[in-house]
């Protein structure tokens, strides 16, 4: 009798130990045969059937969103500005509320997450950072002299 290599997920023990074994599978080789492709799109069946029955991903803002996926694939920022081809502070700035998702951002994690791009293009709010004006700095009382103000 021939013992079944993945099964139905039942615990979130067995979603995570899934998620590092289509992580693994898809960082360590570039070029996948059939074998491993059709091992990677059964997991990521059996993940995605998972999430839909235990996680409400509907009610998430993008950002906690995508915080949630990198800690369940044990994705780094590193590993994000990778899978973005952006650089780290980007991928930092994202995090952190200071950059939007672009259009390709939001099509990439889609297509890398396996969810709906809507997931990832609703609206939340930036942190803005103004820098307050000084008033009589010197670079404007030297212009008001130039100036003859």
């Amino acid at each position: 009798m021939e013992i079944l290599k993945y099964k139905v997920i039942k615990s979130d023990k067995q979603y995570k130990e899934y998620c590092q074994i289509l992580h693994d599978l898809d960082f360590s080789t570039k070029r996948k045969t059939k074998t491993i492709e059709d091992e990677m799109e059964l997991l990521t069946f059996l993940i995605e059937k998972y999430d839909e029955e235990h996680r409400n991903f509907e009610i998430l803002e993008p950002i906690p969103l995508l915080k949630s996926l990198m800690k369940d694939h044990k994705m780094k920022a590193v590993d994000l500005a990778n899978l973005l081809n952006v650089s780290e502070g980007l991928v930092s700035d994202m995090l952190n509320y200071k950059k939007g998702l672009s259009k390709e951002t939001i099509r990439i994690l889609s297509e890398r997450f396996k969810l709906n791009q809507e997931a990832f293009n609703r609206p939340y709010e930036l942190k803005v950072n103004i820098k307050p004006k000084l008033k009589h700095s010197k670079v404007t009382r030297s212009r008001k002299k130039l100036a003859g103000v």
